[in-house]
C-alpha cells in the first residue's frame, strides 16, 4: 500500500535536503535498490516472454493433433521447419509492439496489439512461403488451428502469468505519485483497480492549495518535489505521476524539469476529462505538442465492423441458446401468470424508440406493487429516486430473481440486435423519464444504439450509483473501439457465469 506525504511548508532553493557524505551513502544504496529493480524488471520480461512460447509450441502440437483427426496425414519437413521461426517471429512482434511488460496499456490496447501480433505473424510466414514456392507444403488446417489458438489464448494465459506474478509480488513497477489529497487518492484507487497496466503505488505527495480570498493559489512546490525525489533514491524509484489537472501550465512545466533530474520516467495526468478517449496520438508541430483525437464512431468502416460483429454473434449465439430460451419461457408460465415476455419501452438511437424485449421476471401488477411498497417505506423511495433500482424488489417473481442473479433475463434483446435496433454492447437503454438525469450526456448516448451488455455491467453493475452509470455510458461513446467491445464482451461472459453484482 502506498505511503501518504505531507509536505513541510519550509522555502528551499535546491531540491537536494542531505549532506554530501549521507547522500552519496543513499545513492549507494538506491543504486543496489534500482539493480534489484532492474533485475525484476527483466525477470518479469523474461517470464510473459517464456510462458508465451511455451503456449505457441503446445498450441502447434495441438494443432498438429487437430491436422491428424481431420486425416490430413504427417507433418512436411517445410511445416515443422516453420514452427520455430514462426514462433520467434510473434514473438519478436510482441516485443516490438510494447508487449514486455506491456506496462500503461489499457485491456482494449492489450488486445489490438496482440491480434496484430498474430495477423503480421501469419502475413510474414504466407510471404515467405510463397517467396520460397514452398505454399503447398503448409497445411491450411494447421495454419488455421495454429492461429487461432494463439489468437484466443494468449491473452487469458497472459492474464493467468500476471496474476500469478502478482500474487507473487513480482508483477508492475513501483511510482510516485504527486498530487492533491482528494485527486491523487482517486487516482490511486485507479491504479490499484488497475493493475494490469503495471503501475503500483509506493508514496503519494500531497501538493497543497491555500484559500486567497475566493480564488486559490499554489504553493511553492520545491519542498515536495525534494521530498519526492529523495524518497525515489531512497526506494529506487524511477517513475513519478503528476495527477495535478489543475495546476497552471507553467509551474507545471518547471515541476516536470526538476522531477526530470531524479526521474527516468514521468507521466502527467492532464485536464482533459470528457475530451479524450483511447483513440489519441501525440503530433509535434514543430516543438508543439498537439494531441490528436480520433472519433471512431464517425467512421463507417468502423460502424460496418460493429454492426458485423453484432450479427454474427446474435446468429451463432441465437442458435446455441434456443433451447435454453425454451426451457425459460416454459418456466416463468409454470411460476407466475402472464406472457414468457416483456416488451418495454426505450429509447434508442438517434433518439428514436423501440419495444427493448427481456423475460417476464415481474408480476403482471408489478406498478401496483411497487407503489404500495414504496409509500409504505421512505428509506426504499430514496434508494429507488436514486438508483432507479431496489435490492429488495417485490415485484420480481421467484423464477425473476433467478433469471436475474444469473444474468439471463436479457437473452431475448438479442431479437433486438438482429432488427438493429440495439447491439451486443454499447450504453443501457433508457426510458423517456432518464433523459433529464443525463443532461448534456444523452447528446453522447444517442449517437449509438444500447446495448445488452455495457460498461456498468461489467465494471460494478448494479453496485454503482446513477451518477456513475451515465459517466460509463459517456465514456464508452467517447472510447468506442471494436476492441473495447471484445473486452466488455469477454468480461460479460465472466460476469454471468459468476453471477456477480446482479439483482
Amino acid at each position: 500500500m502506498a505511503e501518504s506525504y505531507r509536505s513541510v511548508k519550509k522555502p528551499r532553493s535546491s531540491v537536494t535536503l542531505l549532506p554530501p557524505a549521507e547522500y552519496e551513502q543513499l545513492a549507494h544504496v538506491a543504486s543496489k535498490k534500482r539493480w534489484r529493480l532492474v533485475w525484476k524488471q527483466r525477470l518479469i520480461v523474461g517470464t510473459l516472454i517464456l510462458s508465451d512460447v511455451f503456449l505457441a509450441f503446445v498450441v502447434w502440437g495441438v494443432a498438429w493433433l487437430g491436422q491428424g483427426s481431420w486425416g490430413r496425414g504427417e507433418l512436411s519437413e517445410v511445416a515443422v521447419a516453420a514452427i520455430v521461426p514462426s514462433v520467434m517471429v510473434w514473438v519478436g512482434l510482441r516485443a516490438l509492439l510494447g508487449l514486455y511488460p506491456g506496462y500503461g496499456l489499457g485491456s482494449a490496447e492489450r488486445l489490438r496489439r496482440h491480434t496484430y501480433s498474430v495477423f503480421a505473424t501469419l502475413a510474414v510466414l504466407a510471404v515467405v512461403a510463397v517467396g520460397f514456392q514452398v505454399g503447398d507444403l503448409l497445411s491450411r488446417v494447421l495454419l488455421a488451428f495454429a492461429f487461432l489458438g494463439l489468437l484466443f489464448l494468449t491473452p487469458f494465459v497472459q492474464h493467468c502469468v500476471k496474476l500469478g506474478m502478482k500474487k507473487t509480488g513480482l508483477w508492475g513497477k513501483p511510482v510516485i505519485t504527486l498530487s492533491y489529497k482528494e485527486t491523487g487518492a482517486k487516482f490511486q484507487e485507479l491504479l490499484k483497480q488497475e493493475w494490469g497496466m503495471g503501475y503500483y503505488p509506493v508514496a503519494f505527495l500531497d501538493h497543497h492549495l491555500v484559500a486567497a480570498g475566493k480564488s486559490y493559489r499554489e504553493v511553492s512546490c520545491e519542498e515536495t518535489l525534494a521530498d519526492a525525489a529523495n524518497l525515489g533514491r531512497k526506494l529506487g524509484v524511477e517513475t513519478i505521476i503528476f495527477a495535478m489537472p489543475y495546476t497552471r501550465r507553467e509551474q507545471l512545466e518547471r515541476m516536470v524539469s526538476v522531477a526530470s533530474e531524479s526521474f527516468r520516467s514521468v507521466l502527467i495526468v492532464p485536464n482533459l476529462n470528457g475530451v479524450t478517449n483511447s483513440a489519441v496520438a501525440p503530433r509535434d508541430f514543430a516543438g508543439t505538442l498537439a494531441i490528436e483525437i480520433k472519433h471512431n464512431l464517425l467512421d463507417p468502416w468502423s460502424q460496418m465492423l460493429k454492426r458485423a460483429l453484432d450479427l454474427v454473434g446474435t446468429v451463432i449465439g441465437g442458435v446455441l441458446i434456443s433451447p435454453l430460451v425454451f426451457a425459460i419461457a416454459v418456466l416463468i408460465k409454470l411460476d407466475s401468470p402472464g406472457p414468457a415476455f416483456y416488451g418495454h419501452r426505450r429509447l434508442g438511437a438517434a433518439g428514436e424508440h423501440f419495444f427493448c424485449w427481456k423475460f417476464r421476471t415481474m408480476h403482471v401488477d408489478a406498478e401496483r406493487l411497487l407503489d404500495k411498497h414504496l409509500q409504505d417505506n421512505p428509506f426504499l423511495r430514496a434508494e429507488w429516486e436514486q438508483n432507479q433500482k431496489l435490492r429488495d424488489d417485490p415485484r420480481v417473481t421467484r423464477v425473476g430473481r433467478f433469471l436475474r442473479q444469473i444474468s439471463l433475463d436479457e437473452l431475448p434483446q438479442l431479437w433486438n440486435v438482429l432488427r438493429g435496433e440495439m447491439s451486443l454492447t454499447g450504453p443501457r437503454p433508457i426510458v423517456d423519464a432518464e433523459v433529464p438525469k443525463y443532461g448534456e450526456v444523452y447528446k453522447l448516448y444517442k449517437r449509438i444504439r444500447p446495448g445488452m451488455s455495457g460498461l456498468w455491467q461489467v465494471g460494478g453493475r448494479s453496485d454503482t450509483s446513477y451518477v456513475e452509470r451515465v459517466e460509463m455510458d459517456s465514456y464508452y461513446v467517447r472510447n468506442w473501439s471494436v476492441w473495447l467491445d471484445l473486452i466488455i464482451l469477454v468480461r460479460t461472459i465472466k460476469i454471468v457465469v459468476l453471477g456477480e453484482g446482479a439483482f
